[in-house]
């Protein structure tokens, strides 16, 4: 569940003799509420560590990493530095891993990640930071990697390690094949590694093919390690890290054998662990309405047998004797259940009017009612629910779609370049004086240098690319041309990857335009697996707007619904409304997505997926329809689905 929580996660070590042996996992894992809260507890010790250190008059020798996961545990490092008086006089860090051939003042290299998280912000002395270069000509690289394990050893050894893990399952840039005893050297990077750090390059061809890292055994040899997952896209390899066996395919699970490792996790990065994704397969539990369900539905695919056909011998030979025992029969257990997920499948996701709506998924009135589809970027409106926008819009109600992003750093400049020429023959066409303003912005695209930031103009072409492909999909489906908003968020447009946080003026945009249509629904992306996390901010202020209008009369009339973007689909047994396709519908959904030309054909952005949108789009709602298939409920092309947001109790429901 996507909630905030300011209880303090206790991270402390555990040893080994005190896990529950019911429990499947080989390292102690903690589960945070969310990354924040998780990463203020993992900075919380880490200041104790250094306070500790002082106070003996020693040096705290920090192992530090970079990445995404960190950076608020360095966000909280540095707020205790600035507000509570936390000095790094006595620190000593050593980073993991550099890339080769980056300059220290390029925005990609890690020597500069570490001086714009944590050191330009903190009193840490300047000789006592430690990063490996990754600028080294091969003949010195050598001695350069002995040196650096030497000043390790030098210092006393590392106090605390603190990780991320890559999908490859490497830590710092220990890559599948590296050895449980390998030091500090050069490695070639993984395919999967390259592609995932492609969004912060601007393209997978400008990513790094080698980089210079720790080794496994020196991170082994830390006297406390932390490791921290965070998001769906992470739940597997933390559940092949902690559960599965020892492998140097997998560098991480090398961790198991560390005496005083702890990894951090929050919620979407532990679903797939066994004692939260099946816990009744491991030990004891008190059944309640989210379990039951969970559980029934996972048995149907388990044993491969329609809810109604799964008998007592499935519930019991699958640790659910217990639920029997409280729900009195196998039978009725499974037409209570098949009845609920029944209840979810609606063609009328605006509501059907003049209908009993006690087991609908939304409220039959108003008839006609005033609805907001908040699309992080220009596109993701179609994609993740097309098929449901041309239902709303086709069942008469009020659509407005809200575009909260210009979406402009994903388009390659080869469209820009593309557009600008047009414009510039148009403009001679019509015989027009020429200005010169579009041979300056041309030259500006074609002299911008390897993963260069371009300049406000390029981005403004970049974005109008975007907006006029978003307004020919809008139309499509639909909805009228006044009720089509692009809203631009200010923490969007730096020209870069790396985003600004979100700002009250991110917030007051969106909850400006609540006020305005005071809406019966609103739809938005409830995807945190974004990998350049646009999705989770936009979420974050369409939050922010709800929480300051949720006193407001109108707003009680207002259901919030969540998709999902491109990279996962809610799991069944946590859909709360589900709309069923025809093949038509998917045919026009596709038309729509096809209007957003620039995002064909290699998109910038694909993640780990290279399949184009529209195809990923349909598989996924073409599984999710099978998966209700295989439950024994309606045969259905394609579905989408959506999950109900309580912005009072601010919960999923």
């Amino acid at each position: 569940m996507m909630i905030s929580s300011t209880k303090k996660v206790d991270v402390s070590y555990k040893p080994v003799g005190l896990f529950d042996e019911r429990r499947l996992e080989k390292m102690q894992v903690v589960v945070a509420p969310n990354a924040v809260s998780g990463s203020i507890a993992v900075a919380q010790e880490i200041a104790q560590l250094i306070k500790d250190k002082a106070a003996k008059g020693e040096m705290a020798i920090l192992g530090l990493a970079t990445g995404s996961s960190p950076i608020k545990v360095y966000a909280e490092l540095v707020r205790m530095h600035k507000e509570e008086g936390l000095s790094f006089q006595n620190v000593i860090s050593f980073n993991l891993d550099e890339y080769t051939g980056l300059e220290s003042n390029n925005p990609e290299s890690y020597w500069y990640f570490m001086h714009e998280h944590l050191f330009n912000h903190v009193d840490v002395k300047d000789g006592n930071v430690n990063v490996p270069s990754g600028l080294m000509a091969d003949s010195e690289l050598n001695q350069f990697c002995i040196d650096y394990e030497l000043k390790i050893e030098a210092a006393g050894g590392l106090d605390f390690q603190l990780l991320g893990i890559g999908r490859t399952g490497h830590i710092g840039f220990n890559e599948p094949g590296s050895q449980k005893k390998s030091a500090t050297r050069k490695i070639t990077l993984d395919h999967i590694t390259r592609v995932d750090a492609a969004p912060s390059f601007h393209g997978l061809d400008y990513v790094p093919r080698t980089a210079v890292t720790m080794g496994v055994g020196t991170i082994m040899k830390a006297k406390r390690i932390i490791l921290l997952s965070w998001g769906d896209n992470k739940a597997e390899v933390t559940k092949e890290m902690v559960e599965g066996p020892i492998t140097k395919d997998l560098p991480a699970s090398y961790l198991q054998e560390h005496e005083n490792v702890t990894v951090v996790v929050d919620e979407g990065a532990s679903k797939d662990i066994t004692r939260f994704e099946t816990p009744w397969l491991v030990e004891p539990i008190t059944w309640n309405e989210e379990l039951t369900r969970k559980a029934v539905v996972w048995l149907s695919a388990a044993v491969k047998k329609p809810i109604l056909k799964l008998g007592t011998k499935d519930y019991n030979d699958n640790g659910m004797s217990s639920l029997l025992a409280q729900e009195g029969t196998a039978y009725s257990l499974n037409i209570r259940m098949f009845n609920i997920l029944s209840d979810t499948i609606t063609g009328w996701p605006g509501g059907k009017p003049g209908v009993d709506d006690s087991r609908r998924p939304e409220r039959a009135e108003p008839a006609r009612k005033r609805i907001i589809v908040f699309s992080p970027h220009p596109d993701d409106d179609v994609i993740s629910m097309g098929g449901t926008l041309l239902r709303l819009t086709a069942q008469g109600h009020d659509v407005h779609i809200a575009y909260q992003t210009s979406g402009n750093i994903a388009v390659a400049d080869h469209d820009a370049i593309r557009f600008c020429e047009f414009a510039q023959q148009f403009n001679d066409h019509l015989g027009k004086e020429r200005t010169g303003q579009y041979d300056r912005i041309l030259e500006e695209i074609k002299n911008k240098p390897a993963n260069g930031i371009d300049a406000a103009d390029v981005r403004a072409i970049k974005g109008l690319i975007r907006k006029g492909e978003a307004n020919s999909a809008a139309r499509y489906s639909g909805v009228k041309e006044e009720n089509i908003h692009h809203l631009e968020l200010p923490f969007y447009d730096t020209g870069k990857v790396k985003k600004a946080p979100l700002s009250q003026a991110d917030v007051d945009i969106v909850r400006d335009l609540i006020e305005e249509i005071k809406p019966h629904q609103i739809f938005a992306a409830g995807d945190l697996a974004d990998p350049h996390g646009t999705h989770k901010v936009c979420l974050d202020a369409v939050f922010g707007g709800l929480e300051e209008l949720k006193e407001e009369e109108y707003m009680k009339n207002c259901n919030v619904w969540l998709y999902r973007g491109a990279w996962h689909e809610w799991p069944i047994s946590e859909i709360g409304m589900c709309v069923p396709l025809h093949p038509e519908e998917l045919d026009r959904k596709r038309q729509a997505i096809f209007f957003h030309q620039s995002q064909k054909d290699g998109v910038m952005f694909q993640g780990n997926d290279d399949r184009e949108f529209w195809q990923r789009a349909e598989a996924r709602n073409r599984g999710t329809a099978e998966c209700y298939d295989n439950l024994g409920l309606p045969e259905y092309e394609a579905m989408e689905a959506f999950r109900q947001w309580d912005f009072y109790k601010k919960e999923l429901v």
